[in-house]
């Protein structure tokens, strides 16, 4: 762990590159008055909207909504099966296909823009679990976020239509296998429109109260609300409610992937094991004898024994871990390898031809169109993970066979 800026940050990084953009980002929101001990940054600590995505901000007072971000409740879902590797044997292209038709993802039209890789028409047990989650109506709980508000009015037109679909970027859909060649389905994911419109309402919400009360934040990405004040409580509760759409999301894209791989297979797929975390979100914790507001942007709870999933990219290799519960990092670990370089960046420097080698035996998109996401554009995995060996034990190693792309 290094310790910079009079205690202020602490970093998890050593070998890890840290660009400087995303060292002025530490620096400047370590300089907030509402941070509680210090700013724990993670090994894949790269330059995001405000503050830097790989880092745990604890806070006593306030809340950024930026820092969140706006993809609220993004994570990670994995489940090991009851299939091995002999049981894909030569399908993985059919696989690859029955997932695409089976999930909507990336930006395939079903209708105009608003329906941009959304359900044509919902299944009826999206409809229920958007009805009747297992941890309260979602339904319900929308109505209570954007009303009286038109411009959340028109995001939540959505909500439905995009339950249990992948999104773009760097959301994805694996089938891989353990070191024991037991086969697994790990996907990423978060609270697709409706979660963004949030989040930019909230920012945007933020940047007005620093107007009404004269504050001038570091950077207007910094701006923040203040708890006990009406907006502060609505954006809790929104985020609350994303984050609880985020994880229903996943958990109903898995269903989907059970089904089209069964459907590829001619096997019945069974759960023997699933893990869910979220790395993109705010929650109420206890640290250090306090209860504070905890930001993970771009990190994974490691409490003692927390299960927690990192993955690397499309051609490198992803990580079951179980935390140690360090209480310097929050108890927190890294959520991936995290970017090395921009997505414009990436398609600058790399080809179709550098793609195709770095995911060779990978059933997956090998086009212009992902060269942001090839492997190159990420950091070393290994190197992210030697570098938070105090914070996770590895108790899985997983490589793709399948991966899809949003």
């Amino acid at each position: 762990m290094q310790v910079t800026n009079n205690g202020r940050i602490k970093e998890w990084t050593d070998g890890v590159p840290v660009e400087d953009a995303a060292r002025e980002q530490l620096l400047a929101v370590s300089s907030l008055p509402f941070i509680y001990k210090h700013i724990a940054v993670m090994p894949d600590c790269h330059a995001g909207a405000g503050s830097t995505i790989g880092s745990v901000i604890a806070t006593r007072g306030a809340v950024i909504p930026a820092a969140v971000g706006v993809d609220i409740g993004c994570g990670m879902t994995a489940m090991k099966t009851n299939l091995d590797i002999d049981d894909l044997s030569y399908r993985l292209n059919f696989i690859r296909g029955m997932i695409e038709q089976g999930v909507p993802h990336g930006r395939t039209d079903n209708g105009g823009e608003d329906d941009v890789g959304s359900w044509k028409k919902v299944p009826t047990y999206v409809k229920a679990a958007f009805g009747n989650d297992s941890l309260g109506e979602l339904s319900v709980g929308l109505e209570n976020i954007v009303h009286g508000d038109p411009e959340l009015r028109k995001a939540s037109g959505r909500a439905l239509r995009q339950l249990g679909t992948l999104g773009t970027g760097n959301h994805f859909i694996e089938v891989c296998v353990d070191l024991e060649d037991q086969v697994w389905i790990v996907l990423h994911s978060g609270s697709r429109g409706i979660g963004n419109a949030i989040g930019q309402h909230f920012i945007r919400a933020a940047k007005a109260e620093m107007g009404r009360y004269f504050i001038t934040p570091p950077t207007a990405d910094l701006s923040y609300l203040v708890e006990g004040t009406a907006v502060c409580d609505r954006y809790l509760n929104a985020a609350a409610w994303a984050q609880r759409y985020a994880k229903t999301n996943r958990r109903l894209m898995l269903m989907s992937t059970i089904t089209a791989i069964g459907l590829a297979t001619g096997h019945t797929i069974e759960d023997k094991g699933t893990i869910d975390c979220h790395h993109n979100y705010i929650d109420r914790e206890n640290h250090f004898g306090a209860n504070v507001l905890v930001t993970r942007k771009g990190a994974v709870r490691a409490r003692e024994g927390d299960w927690g999933i990192i993955p690397g990219s499309m051609g490198a290799r992803t990580f079951i871990v179980k935390g140690k519960g360090d209480r310097q990092s929050f108890s927190s670990c890294s959520h991936g390898a995290g970017r090395a370089m921009s997505r414009t960046a990436a398609r600058k420097l790399f080809t179709v031809e550098d793609h195709v080698l770095a995911t060779a035996g990978i059933e997956c998109r090998k086009d212009e169109s992902v060269l942001d996401e090839t492997p190159g554009a990420y950091k070393d995995i290994n190197a992210v993970m030697a570098a938070q060996a105090n914070l996770i034990s590895v108790e899985g190693e997983l490589r793709q066979l399948v991966c899809v792309k949003g």
